[in-house]
């Protein structure tokens, strides 16, 4: 990140910290929350100067606001160069032992009790006809309410994994049938947690 002083951010407080403590000279470097105007976030590039993009978790740009901001790139001409980083989507599959070569995923699925459990019945379909693994993901604090629906909505023979805290100390990555997670129902809690689903 040598020569990058602009940076394009979902919260500033939060980004000052993470990068201060990875030392970077923070008073030295602008900050402006992805907001509606994603035209005027371009303006350091537009004075030749480069821009960063920074999510407050996971990749920037996948299941984040950031997306609108590439897209604004793309359109005005300018290069977008991904750097190496974790996904939790993509390291949720790896470490999940489920179907890595088809694979969807399908960001939040509905608040409504209803739509939820429609909406699970058809990735799960979806999961059986094309043998791909469905992965999706929820607000913390509806983690629980989650799980409970997967548990009540698919077939027993359904394989879901929950991987919560990737990359902490804290990380569980656990596998297992429908079936199997109804006789345990473990509380995932307010953890940040992939869902991934894969049906038999």
């Amino acid at each position: 990140m040598t020569g990058l002083r602009d940076f394009a951010v979902e919260n500033a407080k939060s980004a000052r910290a993470f990068l201060g403590g990875l030392g970077m000279p923070v008073r030295d470097l602008s900050f402006v929350e992805i907001g509606e105007d994603v035209a005027a976030l371009l303006r350091p590039l537009r004075e030749g100067r480069p821009l960063g993009l920074l999510s407050e978790a996971g990749a920037p740009a996948i299941a984040d606001p950031g997306a609108a901001l590439v897209e604004a790139a793309h359109a005005a001409g300018f290069r977008v160069v991904p750097l190496i980083g974790p996904s939790s989507i993509v390291l949720a599959l790896m470490a999940s032992g489920l179907e890595g070569q088809r694979f969807a995923f399908c960001g939040y699925l509905p608040r409504d009790a209803a739509q939820r459990r429609k909406k699970i019945q058809q990735i799960e379909r979806r999961s059986r006809t094309e043998r791909e693994t469905q992965i999706f993901i929820e607000t913390p604090y509806r983690n629980d309410a989650l799980l409970a629906a997967l548990l009540e909505a698919c077939r027993e023979d359904t394989r879901l994994c929950v991987a919560a805290d990737l990359t902490l100390p804290s990380e569980s990555v656990q596998t297992q049938p429908i079936a199997q997670w109804r006789r345990a129902r473990p509380s995932i809690g307010k953890r940040p947690a992939v869902f991934l689903l894969l049906a038999g």
